[in-house]
């Protein structure tokens, strides 16, 4: 009896200690799951939000529930939104934002070309390819109706983040960084993004090239920021050149120093040959041609504090973000504020090319996509925005517009007239078209009008890109291609006769709207902002000011 006794009371001892232990695990993994989600930010407010739309919470709970998400990727999503407040990420009242054309640029590109199915969704390719069309959207403050969009996305970049980027090189807290939650000082982010340590020494600049080298040129100009900046040039409106002397030429060489654009030393007041050396330096980083001439244009570019060069600089590392691997091999690249085509073969340089970009109001999009066909001497099949805003009025106020233009009628969508104009000498297209298939009919192109590529600025066109030199990419895309001779491409070109031709190989392209980065070599390069995305970012983003 006292055998059985002591047997039922190690068993007791055996039941309470392994139920103990399991209490203690269940507690330890939830407590592990705790630590991996983000505390709420309740600073986040309605007055300091980068965007101005909230989600209900409940929605949140609900989506993960109706979708069945599982938990790693429910966990991050309760995160990610912790971490904002609950701030919308992919849209504002305004529609869709920076962040979410340059992500769904992204998830297009796997999805078309990656193959990637656990991205696959037909509902929401639907619904972002109208969003992405959208010229103008307005979102009420209680209009739910964009909250399940806004909440698929979220889960749809989160399962891009796993399945792209290396693994332990974009922490779960950067990631939920990647779309700016509310409005900081210029100084304090530069601060953080160049201060930060990471336990494992994983950083992401390591895995993204074009993303860690500005992050390098942020340090030299944090720091002329905290020594008080460069000064200011006052000078006449007269250009100042070579042999010219006066005070201005002294500030002009103290503020060329401290860039690095010349060697530090030379504070005469006289204009001399390392002054304009390091004059054409700054020409080039800032898309002028290098004459060694100082301008007003040029003084007023010098005179940009440094402290919205920084500024410049931190919109466009988060522009960088998003592209974390470029393709090995041959590659077309086209940044459109420098006006330039680049292709490479990979770290090699095949040719640069001068390039006209859509003028603003018909801005070129940020896209990637593959060319895999040539058309020579192409239709131009008008858009229905320019058929509306510019051929019917034209049509109306002279009967023989069309036939002058060498368009003409082939049907009518939606009470609109689709029109295309004809192959020829005056087609808006030129002699040739190269497609690289996308949602914003977009393509690049040669065009009659040659005497715009003279200029430094080069915002023209109707949303394409018209190429400088269309005879030498349609040679260098065919050279692999015996039949397509330089003479038979030139005949192509001339006949009048629509043909397509497919690309044995195709060419990955990507577009891209960078107005800071670091050339080949090394150089830190400015652009203007010719379509104002740098402003909109900068008065979301940034306290006025700071």
């Amino acid at each position: 009896m006292k055998f059985i006794q002591v047997l039922a009371s190690v068993a007791v001892l055996l039941f309470y200690s392994c139920n103990n232990a399991d209490n203690t695990s269940s507690q330890s993994e939830e407590k592990e799951k705790e630590k991996n989600i983000t505390t709420r930010d309740i600073s986040i407010t309605r007055s300091n939000a980068y965007n101005d739309l909230f989600l209900d919470t409940a929605a949140v709970e609900k989506f993960i529930t109706d979708k069945k998400l599982p938990d790693s990727i429910a966990r991050r999503v309760r995160s990610f939104y912790n971490a904002r407040n609950f701030e919308y990420a992919w849209f504002s009242s305004t529609g869709l934002t920076e962040q979410a054309r340059c992500f769904w640029n992204q998830h297009d590109y796997v999805t078309t070309y990656g193959n990637d199915s656990t991205l696959k969704d037909k509902a929401l390719q639907k619904k972002m390819d109208r969003l992405i069309a959208e010229d103008t959207l307005i979102i009420g403050r209680n209009d739910k109706s964009y909250q399940s969009t806004e909440l698929t996305l979220t889960s749809h970049f989160i399962q891009y983040i796993l399945n792209t980027y290396e693994k332990g090189y974009v922490k779960r807290k950067e990631v939920e960084r990647f779309i700016p939650a509310k409005k900081t000082e210029s100084l304090s982010l530069a601060d953080s993004l160049l201060n930060k340590k990471h336990k494992d020494d994983k950083y992401y600049e390591d895995v993204n090239e074009l993303y860690g080298a500005l992050k390098n040129q942020l340090q030299l100009y944090y720091q002329i920021a905290k020594q008080g900046g460069w000064p200011t040039i006052t000078a006449g409106k007269k250009p100042l050149k070579k042999g010219h002397s006066g005070p201005e030429i002294a500030v002009i060489k103290k503020r060329l120093q401290l860039t690095h654009d010349m060697a530090a030393g030379d504070s005469s007041n006289v204009f001399t040959d390392t002054l304009e050396n390091g004059v054409k330096n700054f020409e080039q980083r800032h898309g002028y041609t290098p004459d060694g001439i100082i301008t007003a244009d040029l003084i007023e570019q010098m005179n940009v504090p440094v402290l919205k060069r920084i500024q410049q600089i931190l919109i466009n590392m988060d522009r960088m973000r998003w592209m974390p691997h470029q393709p090995q091999g041959t590659l077309i690249t086209v940044n459109i504020p420098e006006f330039v085509l680049h292709v490479t073969d990979g770290k090699n340089k095949v040719f640069d090319m001068p390039v006209v970009v859509g003028k603003e109001g018909h801005s070129t999009m940020m896209f990637n996509g593959d060319l895999n066909q040539v058309v020579f001497s192409p239709y131009w099949n008008v858009p229905p925005s320019i058929v509306k805003k510019e051929i019917l009025p034209a049509m109306e106020k002279d009967p023989d517009y069309l036939e002058s233009k060498h368009m003409e009628i082939t049907g009518n969508e939606d009470g609109l007239p689709d029109i295309r104009q004809k192959p020829g000498p005056d087609n808006a297209l030129g002699r040739v078209k190269f497609l690289f298939p996308n949602s914003f009919n977009i393509y690049f192109h040669d065009t009659p009008e040659k005497g715009l590529f003279a200029k430094d600025k080069r915002a023209y066109s109707h949303g394409c890109i018209r190429l400088s030199d269309p005879v030498k990419m349609a040679n260098w895309l065919l050279e692999s291609n015996p039949e397509w001779t330089p003479d038979k491409i030139e005949e192509a070109m001339n006949s009048g006769n629509e043909k397509y031709v497919k690309i044995k190989k195709p060419v990955p392209v990507i577009i891209t709207y960078y107005t800071a980065w670091v050339d080949e070599n090394g150089q830190l390069n400015f652009r203007d902002d010719i379509y104002g995305h740098d402003a909109a970012q900068i008065e979301k983003l940034f306290i006025a000011g700071r």
